[in-house]
């Protein structure tokens, strides 16, 4: 592959590399932003404007199996997940860096930040974050039943396509947001970027939803920002975003009045207006 393409390669499957594609824009201190199931480095479109706007170098990448990225038939585990963040960090000799995740991305951060530490990283943000630990036990009873998790697996399936159209009603709160906080256009996209990923990566992420990040959250050590909506019906505010709060010893912790879980674009102005001053107040300023 020649070098100036945008891609950075984590493995291998039998004859081709397994590539992830990512996009470097700007310049300042960096700002790596990882993306939510399942849709790619695009889906922060809103974000990336403002934060460029706002005198920052922006790193976005396609998670393997998403987006522009290979879409191996293995590696959808956190463990592989945060082995290929660090690839791409090492590859671009990225440092001083805010690590910013959504959904699915806020593993990555934890992962990522308890495997490695934070000698690249020093800010971070988890928003609409699957940690610290979604499965309901006895000492998670805000979390979400097994037989949730068996059934979305046998929706998809099933019928997979059909499935994304039913997970983004509740993805962007359809019922109270179409034709308000977001278009029939926009959701289209989302659902067109979630078909063209992997059927076997679709699949293989949802028990990776049920990772335990208790003790990831203990170790980071980096201010973090922690922002989740009040009527997130794919992870529960309950679940999630107060608890990540309460796990990280440095957090700012942000509720989001009425934001869905997709609330990167129906409150896209929200999470700017929480994101963007976090990262200035902690880095002091936008530029290196």
């Amino acid at each position: 592959m020649e070098e100036h393409m945008p891609y950075v390669t984590v493995g291998e499957e039998n004859s081709a590399p397994v590539t992830l594609h990512y996009e470097d824009r700007g310049s300042g201190r960096p700002v790596v932003l990882i993306h939510g199931f399942p849709l790619s480095g695009r889906s922060w479109e809103k974000q990336t404007t403002g934060l460029l706007a706002s005198g920052y170098r922006v790193v976005t990448y396609d998670r393997r199996g998403f987006g522009q990225s290979s879409q191996p038939s293995f590696g959808y585990d956190y463990d592989t997940f945060a082995h290929d963040l660090h690839l791409l960090l090492c590859q671009l000799d990225l440092r001083d860096i805010a690590l910013v995740g959504m959904s699915m991305g806020g593993g990555e951060v934890a992962r990522y930040l308890g495997t490695f530490g934070s000698e690249r990283v020093s800010r971070a943000a988890i928003i609409s974050g699957v940690p610290p630990y979604l499965l309901r036990t006895s000492e998670t009873p805000h979390g979400v039943d097994q037989d949730v998790f068996d059934s979305i697996q046998a929706a998809i399936s099933k019928d997979r396509p059909a499935y994304l159209t039913d997970f983004y009603k509740d993805f962007f709160n359809l019922d109270e947001n179409l034709g308000s906080r977001i278009s029939e256009e926009v959701v289209r996209d989302a659902w067109n970027v979630a078909v063209g990923a992997s059927p076997i990566g679709t699949f293989g992420c949802v028990p990776t939803w049920k990772t335990d990040f208790r003790d990831d959250l203990a170790k980071v050590d980096i201010p973090t920002l922690v922002m989740h909506g009040d009527a997130d019906r794919i992870l529960p505010v309950e679940a999630c975003g107060r608890r990540t709060a309460e796990l990280v010893r440095d957090s700012d912790y942000v509720e989001v009045a009425g934001a869905p879980h997709g609330l990167l674009w129906t409150h896209g102005d929200e999470v700017n207006q929480a994101l963007i001053p976090f990262l200035s107040r902690r880095f002091g300023r936008a530029a290196a």
